[in-house]
């Protein structure tokens, strides 16, 4: 029987095609001139990468503008790794050999696909792959798939995890797209270290008991629960200094939706946790060995509140639900946003942090993929006058197993404004961006 990653709304898509002039549904704002790019695992036909995780990557794209859906089309990121290059051969790591699968975004004129193993892919606007990225030479270790750019500074900040020490490198690149900075940060051992976050002045760290094991090589991804390594969250100060590391209950996090400062000079971080039961029962679902879409389970909204002046630790599950991927507007990153956007089996839920109120958009029998923010001025963010935090909309690539269509939603009551029917079917995936203009 095949891998449950390669059925279902899983499956990948055997081929590359384009379409123009999209059916839509309702009425496309049209302040959304721009792209929406959407990353994800899609294996070459007949393959089967031994986890949902390590599928190369592909990016489906649909490009708005005027009212109109002009164009959808998916393209392979075009890696050494899908040329047939290893990953790790007779002269060790080659970064570029990766899978590009998890993310897209853009900053300093570049578009970026991305993946945590390795180098960032430069990519064109209509998608074609331009070639690995180590911005000048300069970068010499993996990237995260998660950078935070501050809305502030315009600077992108972001991390490198390795199988060997130096285990974890944090890395800051100018606004024009520099690396200006390197800082290599000690850490126990090799963990997988998916996420992290910033605030006005701090970089927050996940230092979370999910870790590599070289046993495991070959079997999928190597990495495995381990209680003995413990759980912990560290709070470095982004001009220089120690990380303050604060123990927390074991879990582990894929994703942060926002982390904070507070006016008593706490670090407040929102994210989605896992127990350690219920990590150690999503691992070999999402693995292949069972139903990745059944009884998921166990994964909520969580608060931490981290207190450097006494050392404590605070912490709050915010909702009920089970949900994953958060999102904020991307404006309010580092600072005190208010919503929080998150995607469950059936609906798109949003939170209010502030109220501990909270909406959801209902999908039917589609599942609702990552929902990305879109503000509606170009200035949107806190103390701007271009409106509201929640002013703007959210883009969903929503899907079954027979059909996929871009769902926009008015972030501020989640009503349906538009839909984009694509021309096919298009496999659950994981992390987007909206890019606007031309």
């Amino acid at each position: 029987m095949s891998s449950y990653y390669l059925t279902g709304r899983f499956a990948p898509v055997p081929d590359e095609i384009d379409a123009l002039d999209l059916p839509v549904t309702g009425s496309l704002p049209p302040e959304l001139s721009g792209r929406y790019f959407r990353n994800g695992p899609n294996p070459l036909a007949g393959q089967d990468p031994g986890h949902w995780f390590i599928g190369h990557g592909m990016i489906h794209g649909i490009r708005l503008r005027d009212g109109r859906a002009e164009w959808y089309r998916n393209r392979w990121v075009r890696t050494r790794s899908l040329e047939g290059a290893e990953f790790v051969g007779p002269n060790g790591v080659d970064l570029t050999a990766v899978r590009a699968n998890t993310h897209v975004i853009h900053h300093a004129g570049r578009i970026l696909a991305l993946v945590e193993n390795g180098l960032p892919y430069e990519m064109t606007g209509e998608l074609e792959t331009v070639g690995p990225c180590d911005f000048g030479g300069r970068l010499t270790t993996a990237m995260t798939a998660h950078p935070k750019e501050d809305p502030i500074t315009g600077e992108l900040h972001f991390f490198g995890y390795g199988l060997a020490a130096p285990y974890l490198t944090y890395h800051r690149l100018s606004a024009s797209g520099e690396l200006v900075e390197s800082r290599e940060i000690p850490v126990p051992g090799p963990t997988m270290m998916h996420d992290f976050a910033i605030t006005r002045s701090a970089v927050v760290w996940l230092d979370l008991p999910v870790v590599f094991d070289l046993r495991l090589a070959g079997r999928g991804l190597p990495y495995r629960w381990d209680d003995s390594y413990g759980a912990r969250l560290g709070v470095m100060p982004r001009n220089g200094g120690e990380v303050r590391w604060f123990d927390i209950d074991p879990c582990y996090v894929f994703h942060v939706g926002n982390a904070r400062e507070d006016e008593h000079g706490r670090v407040v971080l929102d994210g989605i946790r896992y127990s350690p039961g219920a990590f150690t029962a999503l691992w070999p679902r999402i693995g292949g060995s069972v139903n990745p879409a059944a009884e998921t389970g166990g994964s909520g909204l969580y608060r931490w509140v981290l207190d450097p002046a006494t050392g404590a630790v605070g912490e709050e599950r915010l909702d009920d639900r089970d949900v994953e991927f958060p999102t904020i507007n991307d404006r309010y990153t580092g600072l005190g946003n208010r919503y929080v956007y998150t995607a469950g089996a059936d609906a798109i839920v949003k939170y209010d942090t502030v109220t501990g109120g909270s909406q959801s958009h209902g999908t039917g029998e589609a599942s609702p993929g990552e929902a990305v923010f879109v503000p509606a001025g170009p200035g949107s963010g806190p103390g701007s006058d271009c409106g509201a935090e929640d002013e703007g909309w959210l883009l969903s690539i929503v899907g079954t197993d027979h059909g996929a269509e871009l769902l926009v939603l008015d972030a501020s009551d989640l009503k349906e404004v538009a839909s984009v029917r694509l021309p096919r079917r298009v496999p659950a995936g994981f992390h987007g961006s909206w890019i606007p203009g031309d």
